[in-house]
């Protein structure tokens, strides 16, 4: 037995998505291309802004700009997504929020796997939207059961792949040899395979039931289905996409551009066909083309409150309303000014952001305030540190996803033939039965960060705890 030290979770997932990025770009080398757009815009942006450029450095995100922050994999029975599970727990990653695309037309109900600690954040901030196919919605009931039998006989994970996970379960870490291993093996779930598993008239006919049920049925494994890069000028990555003929959807999805970013906003080029091998009922070999893979942008920021959360939700809701957003681009410059318009009653400052509790800051000490720790002239309160500059604040980036903006970055992906209304809606119990655990709640991990800065600064500046405040910051 090996008395190597064990590897930090941090560590095996930079392995992981370091590895899962080679393997991406090069299967996909449009994706490659599109990895050096971005990096060329942010340099640029970086050139633009020195003042974003400091705050990077410090917040020590400029020398990760290049890293994915996440990727996205579709898995189809229980027993798969519990596994995953574990898989990911190898690499410090829980399952946080439970989104439910049924009601956008996207037979899935999802949850993100990615890093809950202030720390394993900064150190690598990789996630994975996963999702878990809803054979409840496909209305054909024969239909229904074929699925449910060919994903029944798969298996999805190499047999290297489950000792190495069942030997970190058992003695609670793996050395280093193990753990670039198991990333290695882990990789290789969501690698992409071309040869469909069944004969061409079932994947024809899920298909037809709906390209994203195809998508997950009709392969060996869950390949990875898309990596998102970060972008600094998500407008210009845009931009640059259309005049390069990289093929971008038509909107950028989530709010619009703002001086303060807020939550999320995501854009991607449109999934590649690719060739694919398919059997004939008679055993012939048949060539077809299916899209799935794609390469996506984002562009992160504050994290809103639940009061923020509302109005956001109000305002896009008023904006879908009035103009409804076209899947082939035809009204986007419509669409982009009712959003930019509806908007407006956002709050588009730091300061409103926080004094109206419409979204999450973490709290620091600033030099002065140190020099001044203890002293009796110091304010009680955290407004008046802040006005003093005893106390900076600086956004908490928002580190989970939309299901609006998941949803039409889905459907953009697979085309009007992905177009569908289903009439179930939430199953929460049932994708947390699947899990094996509950989901944690996104909001309580950001008001908790938040707490915990406020608590810490009171500290620092030798102060008693913070008096209580009139409501909850999350609620």
């Amino acid at each position: 037995m090996t008395n190597a030290p064990f590897v930090s979770a941090d560590a095996i997932r930079a392995m992981f998505s370091g590895a899962m990025s080679d393997m991406y770009k090069s299967e996909v080398p449009q994706y490659a291309a599109l990895s050096e757009l971005v990096a060329d815009i942010n340099r640029e942006a970086l050139a633009k802004d020195p003042e974003l450029a400091m705050r990077l450095k410090q917040a020590g995100d400029l020398d990760r700009l290049g890293v994915e922050r996440h990727g996205a994999i579709r898995v189809g029975t229980p027993e798969e997504l519990s596994t995953i599970r574990r898989l990911f727990a190898v690499m410090g990653m829980a399952p946080v929020g439970y989104y439910d695309l049924s009601t956008a037309g996207v037979p899935v109900h999802s949850t993100a796997f990615r890093p809950v600690g202030d720390e394993a954040l900064r150190r690598n901030p990789f996630r994975i939207f996963a999702s878990l196919l809803r054979l409840d919605l496909i209305d054909d009931s024969e239909l229904r059961r074929e699925a449910a039998a060919i994903l029944a006989r798969r298996n999805i994970f190499t047999l290297r792949c489950l000792e190495l996970l069942a030997m970190f379960e058992g003695r609670g870490g793996l050395d280093e040899a193990q753990a670039r291993e198991f990333a290695s093996e882990a990789v290789a779930t969501f690698r992409w395979r071309n040869e469909a598993t069944v004969p061409a008239e079932v994947y024809y006919n899920l298909r037809k039931a709906h390209p994203l049920i195809a998508d997950v049925v009709c392969f060996k494994g869950p390949h990875i289905n898309h990596l998102t890069l970060q972008a600094l000028d998500i407008d210009a990555v845009q931009l640059a996409m259309s005049t390069r003929n990289m093929n971008p959807k038509a909107i950028i999805e989530g709010p619009p551009r703002r001086k303060r970013a807020i939550l999320l906003r995501q854009t991607s080029f449109k999934a590649l066909p690719e060739p694919i091998v398919l059997k004939g009922a008679d055993g012939s070999i048949e060539a077809g083309a299916h899209s799935a893979r794609f390469g996506e942008v984002e562009q992160r920021g504050v994290a809103l409150t639940a009061k923020g959360r509302a109005l956001y939700d109000h305002l896009l809701a008023a904006a879908n309303d009035s103009v409804r957003a076209a899947s082939e681009g035809s009204n986007g410059a419509a669409y982009a000014e009712e959003l930019r318009r509806q908007f407006e009653a956002f709050p588009d400052d730091e300061t409103a952001l926080r004094d109206e509790e419409l979204a999450f800051f973490r709290y620091s000490p600033t030099a002065d305030g140190l020099r001044h720790a203890g002293a009796p002239s110091l304010p009680r309160e955290m407004a008046g540190l802040v006005q003093a500059g005893y106390v900076r604040i600086d956004p908490i980036i928002y580190e989970d996803f939309l299901p609006v903006s998941a949803a039409g970055i889905f459907q953009s992906n697979l085309g009007d033939a992905g177009q569908r209304n289903f009439a179930a809606g939430a199953n929460r119990e049932a994708f947390e039965a699947a899990l094996g655990i509950a989901v944690l709640d996104e909001l309580e991990l950001y008001a908790e960060a938040e707490a915990r800065s406020r608590a810490a600064s009171f500290k620092a500046l030798g102060l008693d705890a913070e008096p209580e405040r009139q409501g909850a910051t999350g609620q």
